[in-house]
């Protein structure tokens, strides 16, 4: 089956009949909290796991190949992405199960969905993956977190197919999950979550989500084309700060600016190109670096070819 309103290209002639759908030059604007960057060659969204797992197989053997999730903490270059794009947005990637003291989540369910699960089932310990925006499958790799948790601290296993289309589940021991990264192979894409909740009630449980909405809005920008933190915290220090005391905070590139209310957060205030968000970031970096020699590592995934 191929997607609907692109004309095929000549990549996907190349490409296994899958149950699931081709969208030919997809557009990764519509896919990224930057609202920026060009086009997938080509987007597979997959039936199910098994659709994906065939794809996997069948694909010629040099495929570039990447994944997506909500977009949320990704900027695409405006030449945009070569090869095939993966997004599990399908009802079976958002399928969710609960069982005694966990629950299983397929990795293309929203962090802001659990809040729903949570409220009706009268649990708690995930809060802070709700507060995130994106996709749980994006949680993984980069071990998100937010105040004072992070997922490795409620990850019990990880359901992953590898390059081959092998299916299988890893303990969370096996992914060394910490501040920011994990060992997690480049082939692996996640396909479901197992996390430990507990018993609490949905009254506790709504208090702790608008605590952490009402700090979010005070300190962080909103309603805005952002892909929250950029850089990561270097060991026992903060971004921000190294940011603003390096005469940063008031930068901008075109379209693209540092946030007024957290210089850790690059905004596109008005037609920003991604090229524009990279070189304000890159122009942080150095500046950072003249000013502190500390030298501040990306946070927001980068993706795809220059124009």
């Amino acid at each position: 089956m191929f997607g609907l309103g692109k004309k095929k290209n000549d990549l996907v002639k190349l490409l296994p009949e899958i149950r699931g759908k081709y969208l030919c030059n997809e557009p990764m604007s519509k896919h990224t909290w930057f609202a920026v960057g060009g086009p997938a060659e080509v987007m597979f969204c997959p039936k199910d796991d098994a659709d994906l797992s065939w794809f996997l197989k069948a694909k010629p053997y040099n495929l570039p190949i990447c994944v997506v999730g909500g977009g949320s903490n990704l900027l695409v270059r405006d030449g945009g992405i070569p090869g095939v794009v993966i997004k599990l947005e399908g009802s079976f990637f958002r399928r969710w199960k609960l069982d005694d003291g966990y629950i299983t989540c397929g990795a293309g369910l929203r962090n802001a969905d659990l809040k729903k699960i949570m409220l009706e089932n009268k649990l708690g310990g995930l809060e802070f993956l709700v507060s995130i925006p994106g996709h749980l499958g994006g949680a993984v790799k980069t071990n998100a977190g937010c105040f004072g948790k992070e997922l490795k601290d409620v990850l019990l296993r990880a359901t992953i197919i590898n390059g081959e289309g092998e299916i299988r589940e890893v303990p969370a021991d096996d992914l060394s999950l910490s501040y920011r990264s994990s060992l997690f192979p480049d082939d692996w894409i996640i396909l479901a979550l197992t996390l430990k909740v507990e018993n609490k009630e949905p009254e506790e449980t709504l208090k702790i989500l608008n605590e952490q909405k009402n700090y979010r809005l005070k300190n962080q920008p909103h309603n805005v084309k952002t892909a929250g933190s950029t850089f990561k915290n270097p060991e026992g220090l903060r971004a921000w700060e190294l940011i603003k005391k390096s005469g940063c905070a008031d930068l901008h590139i075109n379209g693209a600016k540092v946030s007024e209310k957290h210089c850790n957060f690059l905004v596109n205030a008005n037609g920003a190109t991604a090229a524009d968000i990279e070189l304000l970031g890159e122009t942080i970096v150095a500046k950072v670096k003249e000013k502190t020699s500390i030298v501040l590592e990306w946070e927001v995934k980068r993706l795809g070819i220059n124009k």
